[in-house]
């Protein structure tokens, strides 16, 4: 177990290696760093004030420099214009001597929002907990219904209860939640319809959540992901009652009861489990939409922010913190999967 977490790891970090490049080469394209530059200097720059500024403040390096200096393991560049020092890890009024050489991601060291004006990794913690207690609320609220939906469709394929049942987990995932977020807010929050029930923005949710003004954005997010999982659910449920142990147990004269919550559960929650470990890259996604139409400043609602704005440090920082969490969710989906299933043997 030990050697396959190491190469797992490893795997995670080259993985995430790679994409923060990706993302890095993305954002620094030379027509985002002239929004940049305008955004910092004036709008009507020129082509050559544009230049000068770029130069000036350790844009103009080739791209793998720059990237190695975000990473940490290149010095920060520096600029001597006759009076003063300023780089890359020289913090205003400080002391060029004093000043670190080395100030990347791997020091801890973000950057700073251009947007926010405050440090990227102030911004992401503060952000980042946000989201989480949506996440969870969404997790508690979208694993048990969908596990019970699954559960009850299978446990009688080609019933009533299963076609009903199976109908609602396919309407559910085919309406994105930008769709049923609105429609959400026309019933339950507006006043054309009447039924004031909830409140249409989550803004109060940030410092006290109440089931008034969380419960709408909460249930949006957990509406798409539930469907998946109980269609996967009711699958993998089916699958296991036709199984010939069953069929043994049917024959020995265990009550139906017994046989599925002492045989078939653990059995069938196997693939469901890999899919609900899964959900965490599309409820990412699905956080940026519902964010910003409940006007939640998570995570999603700074993404949207920085994208919008050319924030390149804070979409950098957005972008390698979601690689991470999508990493270690698979790996805790793959350690939970070797638990639940007895005969796979990690090598």
């Amino acid at each position: 177990m030990l050697l396959f977490l190491l190469k797992r790891i490893g795997t995670m970090l080259l993985t995430a290696l790679c994409l923060s490049f990706v993302v890095f080469f993305l954002t620094n394209q030379p027509a985002m760093l002239e929004k940049v530059a305008k955004f910092e200097g004036n709008a009507r720059m020129s082509d050559e004030e544009v230049a000068r500024f770029l130069d000036k403040n350790g844009f103009g390096q080739p791209m793998a420099v720059r990237y190695g200096e975000w990473l940490g393991v290149l010095p920060g560049w520096t600029q001597d214009d006759g009076d003063s020092i300023k780089g890359r890890c020289i913090a205003p009024g400080q002391d060029a001597a004093t000043a670190p050489s080395h100030c990347g991601v791997l020091q801890g060291d973000w950057g700073s929002s251009r947007v926010f004006r405050d440090e990227v990794g102030t911004i992401i913690g503060t952000r980042l907990a946000l989201t989480g207690k949506m996440m969870l609320w969404v997790m508690i609220l979208m694993v048990p219904t969908a596990l019970v939906i699954g559960v009850l469709a299978g446990m009688r394929e080609g019933s009533r209860l299963d076609r009903g049942l199976s109908t609602l987990s396919i309407a559910t995932t085919a309406t994105p939640e930008y769709v049923s977020g609105v429609i959400l807010i026309s019933v339950f929050a507006s006043s054309a319809v009447g039924l004031k029930w909830f409140k249409g923005t989550a803004t109060g949710a940030m410092e006290n959540a109440t089931f008034e003004n969380f419960f709408l954005p909460v249930l949006t997010i957990a509406l798409y992901g539930m469907g998946y999982i109980a269609r996967m659910t009711r699958a993998s449920m089916a699958e296991v009652m036709t199984a010939q142990y069953i069929r043994t147990a049917r024959l020995k004269g265990v009550s139906f009861r017994n046989i599925v919550l002492k045989h078939a559960l653990r059995n069938a929650l196997i693939a469901p489990f890999t899919v609900i470990m899964l959900q965490f890259p599309w409820l990412l996604n699905g956080v940026v939409i519902v964010e910003t139409l409940f006007n939640y400043k998570g995570l999603g609602w700074a993404l949207v922010q920085a994208a919008g704005n050319n924030d390149i440090d804070l979409l950098m920082g957005i972008s390698v913190v979601s690689v991470i969490v999508v990493l270690v969710t698979q790996l805790i989906s793959d350690i939970g999967y070797v638990y639940l299933n007895p005969r796979i043997r990690i090598s």
